[in-house]
């Protein structure tokens, strides 16, 4: 039962973190910009592309240790390409 509870964190907090940065570029492409959402951004940009690295790792060691299903899989590679194109962004 831990496995299926751990699968189906780490899942959405995939999901959430891939979430996040699209609706940052959304955000940013609309150039839709307030007070509040300057707030948050500022607040949580760096946590999440601190975790953003550690579910990717999280997830990689669960793919290759456990069976896991296919909403996971769209999850890891969501997260994979999220990172890739926030890496990019950099330079």
């Amino acid at each position: 039962m831990n496995k299926i509870a751990s699968l189906y964190t780490i899942t959405w907090a995939n999901f959430a973190i891939v979430a996040y940065f699209g609706s940052l570029f959304l955000l940013n492409h609309f150039k839709i910009d307030a007070l509040l959402i300057g707030v948050f951004r500022e607040l949580l940009t760096i946590p999440f592309l601190l975790a953003q690295f550690v579910f990717l790792g999280l997830s990689g060691k669960l793919l290759v240790n456990q069976k896991s299903n296919g909403i996971f899989l769209i999850s890891v590679l969501a997260l994979t390409i999220c990172t890739v194109l926030t890496v990019i962004s950099f330079f």
